[in-house]
C-alpha cells in the first residue's frame, strides 16, 4: 500500500509536476503516472473513498500543468517563430520528421490538430510552437490546447479505474522484488533510448554520403547548364520563412512519380530543406537515384547556410516567388538572374540574428 500511500499524500502535485514537465519537453512518465493516479483512487475508493470527486481534481490539475507547459513553447514560437520550432525538435527522438509532419497537420487542420495532438508522439511537441508561431490567437490557443489536454489526461485516468486490480497485482510484484524491479525499469529505459539512437544513426548511414555545399551550389549556379534546385520545405514552413535560393522549384516528396516523369534523369538536382541534417533531403536524393537520376545531391545546411554564407536570396509573394533579389531582412538589392554576395549583407545578417555573417 506504500505506493497508494504516496499517491493520497502527493498525488496532485505528482499529476501537476509530471503533466507540465511532459509539457515543456522533459522526458517525465506523465501518461503512466495518469495511470498509476487513476487506479489508486479507484483501490482507494474501494476502503470508502469517493471516485468522481478526486478524479475530476486531478484532471484539473493536469490541465493546469499541461496548458502552463504548453504556454512557454506558444510564446516562444510567437516570438521566435521558427527558431523555437528548431530547438524544441532537437528535444524529440524523431526530430528528422517531426517538424514536417507537423506543419502539414497544422496547415490542413490549423489550432484543432491541438485537440489531438497530446495523443500522437512527437505532434503536440511540435504544434505548439507552431500554433504561437502562426499567429494563433491566445484564448483561442487556451481553449483548444485545455480541451485537448482534457481529453489525454482522462483517457489516462480511465484507463488506470478501469485496470485497477491488474495494476495492484503488478504493484504487489513491484514491492516484493524491490530494487531488482527498479534496475529492471531502468535497463529498459535504458534499452529504448539507445535502439532509438541506433536506429538514428543507421538511418544516416543508409542516406546518401554526397553532399553538396552553399559554395559549391553558388559556382554551379554561375556555370552551365544550370542545376535544377528543389525547395522541398512544407507550405507551411514557407509561410513562416518566406524566402528562397533564387531559381528553386517547389517539390514535393510525396509526389515522387510526378517529378520523376517531368525531369531529366541526366540533370542536376541540388534538393534542399530546412531540416536536422537535411534528412528529408537525403531521402528524396536517394529515392531519385534509384529511380535512375545520375547527379542528385542534398544541399548542406539547406537555405540556414545560404543565408550564412551571405548569399542572396529571393523573397516569396502571395502569387510565387518575387524575381527582384533581396536579403533576409527585408532590402531590396540588385536585379540579376543569379544571386551574388554583398558588400553590405554580413552586416544586415548579424543584425538579423545571424553569428556568421562576416563570411559574406
Amino acid at each position: 500500500m506504500l505506493l497508494h500511500d504516496l499517491v493520497d499524500r502527493f498525488g496532485p502535485a505528482i499529476v501537476f509536476v509530471n503533466v507540465m514537465g511532459a509539457a515543456l519537453g522533459l522526458p517525465v512518465p506523465a501518461m503512466p503516472t495518469l495511470i498509476v493516479v487513476g487506479a489508486s483512487v479507484e483501490v482507494m475508493s474501494l476502503h470508502g473513498g469517493g471516485v468522481m470527486l478526486p478524479l475530476l481534481g486531478m484532471l484539473a490539475l493536469a490541465v493546469a500543468g499541461g496548458v502552463l507547459g504548453d504556454l512557454v513553447w506558444f510564446q516562444g514560437g510567437r516570438r521566435y517563430g521558427d527558431r523555437t520550432l528548431k530547438t524544441i525538435c532537437k528535444l524529440s527522438l524523431s526530430r528528422d520528421t517531426c517538424v514536417k509532419k507537423t506543419e502539414r497537420f497544422f496547415g490542413r487542420w490549423g489550432v484543432r490538430v491541438l485537440l489531438v495532438a497530446k495523443f500522437i508522439p512527437g505532434l503536440s511537441l511540435v504544434s505548439v510552437p507552431l500554433a504561437g508561431a502562426m499567429g494563433v490567437r491566445l484564448r483561442s490557443f487556451i481553449a483548444h490546447d485545455g480541451a485537448g489536454i482534457a481529453l489525454w489526461a482522462a483517457l489516462g485516468l480511465a484507463l488506470g479505474v478501469v485496470f485497477a486490480a491488474e495494476l495492484e497485482m503488478l504493484f504487489a510484484l513491484i514491492a516484493r522484488l524491490g530494487r531488482q524491479a527498479i534496475m529492471v525499469v531502468a535497463i529498459a529505459l535504458a534499452a529504448y533510448i539507445a535502439y532509438r539512437w541506433w536506429r538514428r544513426r543507421a538511418l544516416m548511414a543508409t542516406l546518401e554520403a554526397a553532399r553538396l555545399s552553399v559554395d559549391e551550389l553558388y559556382a554551379l549556379m554561375n556555370d552551365r547548364p544550370l542545376p535544377t534546385i528543389f525547395d522541398i520545405r512544407s507550405r507551411e514552413k514557407r509561410m513562416l520563412d518566406p524566402f528562397v535560393i533564387p531559381g528553386s522549384v517547389f517539390a514535393d516528396e510525396r509526389e515522387l512519380q510526378k517529378i520523376i516523369a517531368e525531369y531529366d534523369p541526366a540533370q542536376k538536382i541540388v534538393i534542399y530543406c530546412s531540416c536536422p541534417n537535411e534528412v528529408s533531403a537525403a531521402w528524396m536524393a536517394k529515392t531519385l537515384r534509384n529511380a535512375g537520376f545520375r547527379d542528385v545531391v542534398p544541399l548542406t545546411g539547406g537555405l540556414d547556410a545560404w543565408r550564412l554564407a551571405g548569399f542572396e536570396v529571393s523573397r516569396l509573394t502571395e502569387f510565387g516567388e518575387d524575381p527582384v533579389m533581396t536579403d533576409d531582412v527585408g532590402e531590396m538589392a540588385a536585379m540579376c538572374p543569379w544571386p551574388v554576395k554583398s558588400a553590405g549583407h554580413a552586416a544586415s545578417l548579424q543584425e538579423a540574428g545571424f553569428p556568421h555573417g562576416d563570411r559574406a
